[in-house]
């Protein structure tokens, strides 16, 4: 069941989840708006030759209030909202409809887990063939809440887990690699 913006004010007033900083008009009528934030990363290319799934990517980091994205590049950026969700909610991302018309994709794998706690750290790729320009503080996609059946047995304790800024890829952690 998707949340409504009274479900969610009700929650977020007893405590119950985390969204913060809000604005005024962050609560939406099914999600919440996410800012963006002041953090980015983009992968290092002139150090590797490769990516894999068993090495670590290196990155180069880029704090400001603007980032220009070249036309079909890809960068990491961060939410200004810090996010805690009880054990019986999870969340989609969603990029916002009018960021995706002028050809920015946004991502986040789209699901934040139950019991998940920190920024959001969101897959931006520009489509299109001009640069586009982000500054801080804009409306840049939306987290959708769904309430589960149960609370989750196993919540959320993973290797992204109280992030601050953008997180590049943890994937040459999985278990699968040791």
């Amino acid at each position: 069941m998707i949340l409504s913006d009274v479900t969610l004010n009700k929650l977020i007033s007893d405590g119950s989840l985390t969204v913060s900083p809000l604005s005024e008009n962050s609560i939406q009528p099914a999600s919440i708006d996410c800012r963006l934030g002041d953090h980015f990363l983009v992968i290092e290319q002139n150090n590797m030759d490769i990516i894999t799934l068993d090495k670590e990517i290196k990155y180069r980091e880029i704090i400001g209030d603007q980032i220009t994205i070249p036309p079909h590049s890809f960068l990491l950026a961060t939410t200004e909202e810090y996010v805690k969700l009880p054990n019986n909610l999870t969340a989609f991302v969603e990029g916002r409809s009018s960021i995706g018309r002028i050809g920015l994709f946004i991502q986040n794998a789209g699901w934040v887990d139950p019991g998940f706690e920190g920024q959001i750290t969101l897959e931006l790729y520009n489509a299109n063939s001009l640069p586009i320009k982000l500054k801080k503080g804009r409306r840049i996609c939306q987290l959708v809440f769904c309430k589960m059946d149960n609370e989750a047995k196993n919540p959320y304790n993973g290797k992204y887990q109280k992030q601050r800024k953008s997180v590049g890829s943890r994937v040459f952690e999985d278990v699968e690699v040791k």
